[in-house]
């Protein structure tokens, strides 16, 4: 087997199971503290160091796999993700807000470490003139990954219900303890790391190209949690009076659909067929389309229409495109980086993804507490429109040399 295609197996093997874990862990902690008596804002509060964490872990974790390598960076994460599962152990007395905070700042820190690291090293296993690889690689892992993590979702429901909450939690942390030992073994050292040590300034991209992606990223992923994180679970459950099991394994279903899309982009989009993948064009006109969906949805409900069909139909739809835009964005951070750099940008650019999720996550609570259902939809809606525009200053790839990309030769 080529040692790229090894590499590549191993590094998404690790992301899959870590995955899993990161998606167990958010459901065990909804489910858990809901029963303990948490209200649905309490409990998406207890995310927020997760998110904030996560865009400071972006910024440093780039850097950081550039100086000492990113297989070294995605153990890191790994390792932290087990101390994190454990810290939940504790009896219920010592589970504070402020402890479960600090525990979900450590999973947080642990879910971005490891996701730049395995996205960063695919461009290392693909070397110049494998754009249509490239594309096919990053829309699998990205796809992938999501799937896993609304697996995740009913797994963490499952263990819960088997062996209880701290239970779950151990089983979880020994599963991916024993993948930490394995890919540590399995990958070479060194990967994706810098023959010269970076300073951390650089960090902060000097190319045009990403700076203006990592600001779209950043209003794209705030579009989907302005609605998703607090308002849509919270108006299914008291709303639509749906029960806490069909919330979550709704809401499970979606991600799992959502990353099935994702990973089938390339093909949904044709484009690899030409070994060319997409660029500022097409990022652009699937962001239009998609803040027509929202603003539809928004409309919908106001007009008087079914709630629970609508929410149904346009969620579906709402993924899908959703999905398409994510995953030309995943390669386009690729596309527009170097080998030498590509953690760095990587990591600059998953700290806008982690910013978006972090103004999404507090918005949702305080629009959907004040505006309802539709507030936080018709912020998304503009959210979007915002990404869109933003898209503008994006180049198609292969611009610069004024010729197609090459097609993969394999």
């Amino acid at each position: 087997m080529d040692q790229g295609v090894r590499n590549y197996l191993v590094v998404t093997g690790g992301y899959w199971a870590f995955t899993i874990t990161d998606g167990a862990i958010r459901m065990l902690v909804v489910l858990y503290f809901h029963l303990l008596g948490y209200s649905p804002f309490e409990v998406a509060m207890l995310f927020l160091f997760y998110e904030f964490f996560g865009i400071v872990t972006n910024l440093v974790g780039g850097w950081l796999g550039a100086r000492i390598g990113l297989n070294l960076t995605m153990h890191i994460g790994m390792g932290l993700q087990v101390v994190a599962l454990m810290a939940l152990t504790v009896p219920d007395a010592w589970l504070s807000v402020i402890y479960v905070m600090i525990a979900q700042a450590l999973s947080g820190i642990a879910k971005d470490l490891n996701k730049m690291s395995a996205k960063a090293s695919v461009k290392t296993m693909v070397r110049d003139g494998g754009e249509s690889k490239l594309f096919k690689w990053v829309a699998l892992l990205t796809g992938s990954k999501n799937a896993l993590k609304g697996a995740g979702y009913f797994i963490g429901a499952a263990l819960l219900e088997w062996i209880g909450f701290r239970g779950a939690l151990a089983v979880l942390a020994g599963m991916l303890l024993l993948v930490l030992i394995a890919t540590s073994l399995m990958l070479p050292a060194g990967l994706g790391k810098m023959k010269s040590k970076p300073k951390f300034s650089q960090v902060f991209s000097k190319v045009a190209a990403i700076n203006w992606l990592s600001a779209a990223r950043f209003f794209l992923f705030g579009s989907r949690d302005v609605w998703f994180v607090v308002g849509l679970p919270v108006f299914l459950y008291e709303v639509l009076d749906w029960s806490f099991t069909q919330v979550g394994g709704f809401l499970a279903l979606w991600i799992i659909g959502y990353g099935f899309v994702q990973a089938s982009v390339p093909k949904l989009l044709g484009r690899v067929h030409q070994g060319q993948g997409p660029g500022g064009g097409m990022a652009r006109l699937w962001a239009f389309l998609l803040a027509l969906l929202p603003a539809a949805i928004a409309m919908a409900l106001n007009q008087g229409w079914p709630a629970e069909q609508v929410l149904v139909v346009g969620l579906i739809l709402f993924g899908i495109v959703f999905a398409i835009n994510s995953a030309v964005h995943s390669y386009l951070i690729l596309a527009y980086s170097d080998h030498e750099k590509v953690s760095m940008n990587v990591g600059f650019y998953y700290m806008a993804n982690a910013g978006g999720r972090l103004i999404g996550t507090v918005l949702s609570g305080l629009i959907y507490q004040t505006y309802g259902l539709q507030g936080c939809l018709w912020w998304s809606a503009l959210f979007v429109i915002l990404a869109a525009l933003l898209s503008f200053g994006l180049p198609e790839v292969g611009a610069d040399e004024k010729q197609p990309l090459k097609a993969d030769s394999h």
